[in-house]
């Protein structure tokens, strides 16, 4: 393979600089409680004359599937690992007209124009789950499951998937796989090992859905730590001789935090893939300069810079779409949440290129404009290409 090379912290750089950034994903703002998952009942505006300028709030549906152990005091999730996953099923009211990708937990009395808000919630049998996943697969056999990163609890990952779901604004219900992460700044580390043990059972998750003919394709989406657990997920499957399930797979990796050479190592044992590994980096994410630091400054694939004439000669090499996000605002000031904002800017942000199906040419460097330039990238995003196809 070609060497793919990054830059990343800069010698000399003070150590200190990866812990802090480490602490700001922690966040300013108290996190969300479990007490988020319990079913709020809305009120309706019964005069209509006096609210004739509200906007209702959408509504959403999302499916999960975690191997967490459930916490029976609170009623969520917890880090432990558990033995088995755990299937629910959700609806959440989400405010229209947000202007941002923010997510603002409900209060004691819930406001459903600022608000985000669950309203039904219900854990269902394995066999029950499939079929409500198979009664979301989109028109053209289409099915997506969100797997989340780093230093996130279940229910921050659970309504992050609806705030995609509900900018995508596409049908059916997408499906959120939890691994048991801490969801504390210092549990790097234990997450690694949380993201390495939930392997087989994302496979068991994938598989179960592969299983169906009305699927034909699965869209395996991870973030950050998530995108890691996705590949060793797929090179699972491959090592199984699950060819007939990594045919149906497409593999969008957003600010993958995965060691350069692992990567290649990967890559290596699941060999060519029917549709291309899609890549969404930037060069400047501050949270993955602070891992990198972590594992003793080594490179990660999420800040790959397609300006480097290596980069382009890799993607092509090893058939893979390397897109640029950076001209995406981020909102947790490190820009590493970037792939958060993509639903916004297509109606069906895992689609690809207006309806037609991605193709095994689509590979190469690109770089994705925020601005808008009307130009054909592999994912339905107004683009420029940077590499040659």
């Amino acid at each position: 393979m070609t060497e793919l090379r990054l830059k990343w912290l800069p010698k000399g750089a003070p150590p200190m600089l990866a812990t802090i950034g480490l602490a700001v994903l922690a966040g300013c703002a108290t996190r969300p409680s479990p007490e988020v998952l319990n079913p709020v009942h809305l009120a309706v505006h019964r005069d209509e004359a006096s609210h004739a300028d509200d906007v209702a709030p959408d509504r959403v549906s999302v499916l999960a599937a975690t191997n967490r152990t459930p916490d029976s005091v609170r009623g969520g999730f917890g880090s432990a690992w558990a033995d088995n996953l755990t299937y629910e099923q959700y609806a959440f009211s989400v405010p229209s007209g947000r202007k941002n990708t923010a997510i603002t937990y409900p209060s004691a009395k819930p406001d459903p124009e600022r608000q985000f808000a669950v309203v039904e919630r219900k854990q269902l049998p394995k066999d029950a789950f499939v079929h409500q996943a198979l009664a979301s697969v989109q028109p053209d056999g289409t099915v997506g499951i969100f797997v989340h990163g780093y230093n996130y609890s279940y229910q921050e990952a659970l309504y992050r998937t609806a705030q995609i779901a509900a900018d995508a604004n596409i049908p059916g219900a997408p499906i959120l796989f939890s691994w048991p992460s801490a969801a504390a700044v210092a549990g790097y580390v234990a997450d690694r090992d949380a993201a390495l043990s939930s392997r087989s059972d994302l496979d068991a998750l994938v598989r179960s859905l592969s299983a169906s003919g009305k699927v034909k394709r699965i869209i395996l989406f991870g973030h950050s730590m998530g995108g890691f657990l996705v590949m060793e997920t797929v090179r699972q499957l491959k090592l199984e001789h699950r060819d007939d399930v990594i045919a149906k797979l497409a593999v969008i990796l957003a600010a993958p935090d995965i060691d350069v050479d692992v990567f290649r190592s990967q890559l290596k044992d699941i060999g060519r893939m029917p549709l291309p590994i899609s890549l969404l980096v930037s060069k400047d994410d501050r949270a993955l300069v602070a891992s990198s630091f972590i594992a003793g400054e080594r490179p990660r694939v999420g800040r790959l810079d397609i300006d480097d004439p290596v980069i382009e000669e890799a993607a092509l090499k090893e058939r893979l779409r390397v897109i640029d996000i950076t001209s995406i605002q981020a909102s947790d000031g490190l820009g590493h949440d970037r792939y958060a904002s993509l639903a916004k800017f297509g109606a069906q942000f895992a689609s690809f290129e207006s309806g037609r199906r991605s193709t095994a040419g689509d590979v190469g460097a690109y770089v994705f404009d925020a601005a808008g330039a009307a130009v054909a990238s592999p994912f339905r995003l107004a683009g420029r290409v940077v590499g040659a196809q």
